[in-house]
This record gives C-alpha cells, sequence and structure tokens, in this order.
C-alpha cells in the first residue's frame, strides 16, 4: 500500500497564522494563531489553591485568569501520559521503586498553598483550564520530566534493536531526578544529538525553578513556544514531504532553526511566491470552509450531519441519494464504511473533543456492524489525541471519546448567533401573536387603558400589517382597543415592547425636557460669551 503524502501549509496574514496538515491533498488538521488568543498548552505557571473540594477529587488554583483553573488528584505527580495530547502517544516504562500514590489522595493540597502547574487544556467557555503537576518540557528529540523517573519510548519506533539502543542511551543521558522520554524524531540519532537537546532543556528547567523561587504566585513562569514553532518541532518529521510557507520572514527562521537540530530537511522546505494565495491555490480554503458546515455531503451520495451543544456531539450519518446496490443492507453498510472515514477526518480536522454519539445507518448484520467499528477505529489510528470507541449498542449507536485539549474549530471560527442566541431556532410568529395578545389583555387589565404604542421589529410589523383584514386590526376589534405600530430595526425579530399611550406619551415629554433643558443652556453660554 502506498504511504500517504504528508504536507505542511503555512499562511501568514496580518491577523493570524494559519498552519494546515494536509494527506494527499486532503486537509486533516488545521491549527491557527493570532494575537487575541495566544496558545496556552504548555504554559508553566506558580498558582494558588484556592479550595480543595473532596466531593469532586479535585483542587481549584488561582493562575491569574479569569476562572480559576482546575486540578484534578488523577493529575496530581507523575503524569508522563498527559504529554501525548501535545504530541505523540508515548510508552512510559515506570521504575518498580516509584511510590507516589498518596500523593493522588489530595493530601499535599490545602488553600493558599502555592504550586507550579503546567496547563494541559485550554479555557472552553466557563470552564477553566486543566492543569496538571506533572511538568514536562518537550524539545525537538526529547521530553524532559523534571521530578521523575520515567525511562520512555515512542511507540512510533517500532525497530527492537532501535528501541534497545536508544533506551540504553537514555538511561546515560538521564540526570537523577529527571525522567527522559524519547520521542520518534530521535530515532538514528547519536548521542551528542541527544546531549544538546537535552542541555537545553536542563537549562530551560532552571530557569523554570529559579523564577518559580522567586515570583509570587499567580504567574505565568513559562510560556510554551509559539505554535508555528512548536508545529515545526512536533510535526515536521522525515515523513513529511514538504513544508511550504508564504512568509520570507517566517521562511528564514524555519531554515534556521531546521539548520541547527535537522539540516536532512532543509530541502524540503519551501518559499512560496505566487500571487494567488496560498491555501486558494492547494483547495486548503473551500475545505476549512466545508468543514464549518453543519452537512458534509459524502462521495456516494450519502451525507452526515454534526450537531455540536455543550455535553457531547452528536453525528447522524443519511443514506441521502445513495444508490449503489439494489441489496439494501450491502448498500447501507457501505455509505456506513464511508462516512465512519469521512467522520474520523472531520473530527480530527475540527478539532472535537469529549463524548461523541454516531447513529449510523441501520444495519442487521452482525458480521458489518463489527466491521464498521473495526474501520473507525482503523481511521482514528492516524489521530494523535486519544480516542476510545466503544462497540455498536443495541440502538445502532456508536459512542467514542476524543481527547479534549482545546476549543474546537467550530467554537473559534464561529459566534453565538445574537438572534437566537446559539440555539438555532427562533420563535415563530404564531407564538409571537399569543404572546402579544396575552400581554395586551394583561396590560389592559391592569390600567385600564384602550390607547397602546407597540414596538416591534420591522419584520414582525409587516406580518401584523398583511392581509384585509390584518392581525392587528383584528386584534384591535377583538379588544376594542387602538394600537399603534413603531418599527424599530434595532429589536430582535422575536422581541416586542407594549406600552399604554400615556406611559409613550410620559417618556416622550420627559425626552424633550431634556432636551429643550440643554438648549436653553447653550443659549444662554452663547449670550455670556458675547456679552
Amino acid at each position: 500500500m502506498a504511504s500517504l503524502k504528508k504536507e505542511i501549509m503555512i499562511s501568514v496574514s496580518s491577523t493570524e497564522t494559519r498552519i494546515a496538515l494536509l494527506e494527499d491533498e486532503n486537509l486533516v488538521e488545521l491549527y491557527f494563531e493570532s494575537p487575541e488568543e495566544e496558545r496556552m498548552v504548555g504554559d508553566i505557571y506558580k498558582g494558588r489553591v484556592e479550595n480543595v473540594v473532596e466531593a469532586v477529587k479535585a483542587a481549584f488554583v488561582n493562575i491569574g485568569l479569569k476562572q480559576n483553573g482546575f486540578l484534578s488528584f488523577s493529575d496530581l505527580g507523575e503524569k508522563v501520559i498527559e504529554y501525548s495530547a501535545l504530541a505523540e502517544t508515548l510508552e512510559s516504562e515506570r521504575k518498580s521503586n516509584r511510590k507516589y500514590g498518596h500523593r493522588q489522595e489530595g493530601i499535599y493540597l490545602k488553600p493558599g498553598q502555592e504550586i507550579l502547574v503546567q496547563v494541559i487544556k485550554e479555557p472552553m467557555g466557563t470552564k477553566g483550564a486543566r492543569l496538571t503537576t506533572a511538568i514536562s518540557l518537550p524539545g525537538r528529540f526529547l521530553v524532559l520530566v523534571p521530578n521523575s523517573e520515567t525511562i520512555g519510548i515512542s511507540r512510533k519506533i517500532e525497530n527492537r534493536q532501535e528501541r534497545f539502543r536508544l533506551r540504553k542511551l537514555a538511561e546515560a543521558l538521564c540526570p537523577p531526578g529527571f525522567g527522559l522520554i524519547i520521542r520518534t524524531v530521535a530515532s538514528g540519532k547519536d548521542m551528542e544529538t541527544l546531549k544538546n537537546d537535552l542541555d537545553n532543556l536542563l537549562e530551560t528547567w532552571r530557569t523554570i525553578e529559579h523564577r518559580a523561587q522567586t515570583e509570587k504566585a499567580p504567574k505565568l513562569i513559562h510560556k510554551e513556544m509559539g505554535l508555528t514553532a512548536s508545529v515545526i518541532r512536533d510535526l515536521f518529521s522525515p515523513d513529511i514531504d514538504r513544508l511550504v510557507v508564504d512568509s520570507k520572514r517566517l521562511y528564514g527562521e524555519i531554515k534556521e532553526y531546521l539548520a541547527e537540530v535537522a539540516p536532512g530537511l532543509l530541502s524540503r522546505v519551501e518559499l512560496y511566491r505566487d500571487d494567488i494565495p496560498l491555501f486558494d491555490r492547494y483547495k486548503i480554503e473551500e475545505q476549512i470552509e466545508r468543514s464549518l458546515s453543519r452537512k458534509i455531503w459524502l462521495k456516494r451520495g450519502g451525507y452526515i450531519c454534526f450537531d455540536q451543544v455543550e455535553a457531547m456531539t452528536v453525528i447522524d450519518v443519511n443514506s441521502g441519494r445513495s444508490v449503489g446496490h439494489r441489496d439494501h443492507e450491502l448498500n447501507a453498510y457501505e455509505t456506513d464504511l464511508e462516512a465512519a472515514r469521512e467522520i474520523a477526518r472531520q473530527l480530527r480536522l475540527r478539532d472535537i473533543g469529549g463524548i461523541i454519539v454516531i447513529d449510523f445507518i441501520d444495519l442487521k448484520t452482525e458480521k458489518y456492524k463489527r466491521r464498521l467499528v473495526a474501520e473507525l477505529k482503523k481511521a482514528f489510528s492516524k489521530d494523535r489525541a486519544v480516542c476510545d470507541v466503544l462497540p455498536m449498542n443495541a440502538f445502532g449507536l456508536v459512542a467514542l471519546t476524543r481527547e479534549r485539549v482545546r476549543p474546537s474549530l467550530f467554537i473559534r471560527y464561529s459566534e453565538p448567533c445574537p438572534r437566537c442566541d446559539g440555539l438555532g431556532r427562533v420563535p415563530s410568529k404564531s407564538l409571537l401573536m399569543t404572546r402579544l395578545e396575552n400581554r395586551l389583555r394583561q396590560l389592559k387589565s391592569e390600567t385600564g387603558e384602550r390607547r397602546f404604542v407597540l414596538h416591534v421589529h420591522p419584520h414582525f410589523a409587516m406580518y401584523l400589517k398583511k392581509g384585509i383584514p390584518s392581525r392587528i386590526q383584528h386584534l384591535m376589534a377583538k379588544y376594542f382597543v387602538l394600537i399603534k405600530i413603531h418599527a424599530d430595526a434595532t429589536r430582535k425579530e422575536d422581541e416586542f415592547e407594549l406600552k399604554t399611550y400615556r406611559e409613550e406619551k410620559k417618556k416622550w415629554n420627559s425626552i424633550f425636557q431634556k432636551i429643550g433643558s440643554v438648549f436653553t443652556k447653550n443659549k444662554v453660554m452663547e449670550s455670556d460669551s458675547y456679552q
């Protein structure tokens, strides 16, 4: 089977930097960074414990942000596997004499305590950043883990002899009181290369220790490198065919960095000079727009619908126009297979995490159900985020969880609708009529008035005036009242305000009095200036 063609495209504009990872020209991962939204994952803070909640087995830590960070007891102590959400899935080989289980009971945490924590998940909505006390410092070839005795080798290094060689090098290099994780790109590297990387990481840790001792909490102690630099460090490996960037400045910085750490990759870096925007040339912009839509069409004619809410993401697979075989079961199976591959790609691209439920087209054959789940797991094997797929249940639903590190693409690239507040639907005109009639009856009963002023959006005003007799005329005749409609484009379409004529007149008289007093005051000042 031919290997995938992998490419990294970097587009720099005045407002943001966007990084796209392509596999056979299909967009599979998208990162972006702007001055307003800096990446937080990997940042190290000196925080202050605000409170410890035994009921949820967690502590809330003030790190100087709007919301306190969330520190679960399970994230106390040595937690090297957390790094897998940032870079690679790693195999940790802990030494048996290490005992730290009692630290996960929260015994060492108390309000007012100042501790060093690292961000492993960015804040999302009303939730603060998720934190860990297991600090890890990623380098090009190694990951340094302070206060640990872990030796880890990347699972992507499959050669047994190379794994054994790297493990021996790691054991020889690893200083006391530290753990080391060997990254995939370290394969084939000699002792000197790894030692240089380790020396840089140790120097960074010494700086962090010094700042942690001198700074007062809450305080940012160490800022993880920018998104572009971290992507070059973590993703640009020998399996990437080329890297294309449209900024001369960034092109020079990347070449300078690679000349030191990976000179063999220099020839794969290209500067894009065409007038056509980079993301348009390779149809990346088109794929981004597609990934933001709710409905995704499949090649066979079926389609997938994504509905994302705070608690979970629900995905519905539909046959649509898909008619490949006369056998309905086989046709549904093949459509489900295509959907499974596309769902895995879309979840990776959209960076959707948390609980995900997929409603595939119903299948009766058990063999097809097992193959479908196996295909879904295979498709997720390319994902760097940790995914756990459960078997299909009796209702034909497949539930899975995906590691959530940062807000999804949809959340980052969109805002709640000001009209419907993110619900996706607004009250119907008939419901608004019912509300208006109820309000009219209530106000008439309370005040005894028969003349009213109605403030509404122009669209609702047209709805009320349409027809002979119109809806508003019918309402006035029914309750024997007079209603004057005032169209106000600044109102929401599902809003209205009904006032008595007396109340409305009083409001405008007050406004005119204020205007008159200001006008009189200005006249007096002008006459004084001439005297």
